[in-house]
């Protein structure tokens, strides 16, 4: 069984004393956290407080975007490099929320796959469906095309070393999550694409994350399915208590 991936992405909440004091109290509770993994995601500006706070610890920090380029005049970007900097391990490329509001694409999102692993981070990327296109009966259309799309030109190594986080659009912020049955329907698909595309047995060597409204009270029935790989956690990532709940869901999994 693949160890779970738990990462809690706190996109533009927190601020520079409430978020150091989540991560010192989840610190206290997880000290017993051996197997799976955990990843704290806050905002661009709390990245350094935070990763000093676990520099001691078996967690990892983790960035919500970056630019393809290396460096250049692009006010208002992050590079790779000084995610590294400042203690990145991960970072979350092609979150729904990029697409919906900054235009993001599985080109852009693609460019930025290849950057982060060219720099030794661990990108996190996220795929899914709205819920016109699930209705529609499109959801494995959109699925593949954006798999294809963001891992075009990567070598199998290469995508091994990445993990996809499956965030169905209308699970996202909603209250609504995959049921565990629509969650691993569509893992399956993701693996069937990758063995595919990039030769058998690819497809179980790539962590798989459920991600959309995932809390404490659904968390068992999500991560105790066997292609269910961990959990990319957003509004229940923000309270010590409930993200502690899910990591020991995790661990108990992994």
């Amino acid at each position: 069984m693949r160890p779970k991936v738990v990462a809690g992405n706190w996109k533009m909440h927190m601020d520079l004393e409430s978020g150091t004091q989540l991560v010192r109290d989840l610190l206290g509770q997880l000290t017993d956290i051996k197997k799976s993994r955990v990843v704290f995601c806050p905002p661009f500006p709390l990245l350094y407080p935070v990763g000093e706070l676990l520099k001691d610890s078996e967690f990892g920090l983790g960035a919500q975007n970056l630019f393809w380029e290396e460096k250049g005049a692009f006010t208002g970007e992050v590079s790779a490099s000084m995610l590294k900097s400042v203690g990145c391990q991960y970072v979350i490329i092609g979150h729904s929320e990029r697409r919906k509001y900054f235009g993001e694409t599985d080109e852009t999102v693609n460019r930025k796959i290849h950057r982060a692993l060219t720099e030794g981070l661990t990108p996190i990327v996220c795929v899914g469906e709205t819920l016109v296109e699930r209705e529609a009966g499109k959801t494995h259309e959109v699925v593949q095309r954006q798999v294809e799309g963001a891992f075009q030109g990567l070598s199998a190594e290469a995508v091994q070393n990445l993990i996809i986080a499956y965030e169905p659009v209308w699970a996202i912020g909603t209250g609504k999550n995959a049921t565990p049955e629509q969650a691993v329907e569509v893992h399956q698909l993701i693996r069937q694409i990758l063995n595919q595309k990039y030769g058998e047995g690819i497809g179980e060597n790539v962590t798989i994350q459920y991600g959309g409204s995932v809390n404490e009270k659904n968390a068992e029935s999500l991560l105790g399915q066997p292609d269910i790989d961990g959990a990319l956690v957003g509004g229940a990532s923000l309270k010590a208590d409930r993200f502690a709940a899910i990591v020991r869901i995790g661990e108990q999994y992994s």
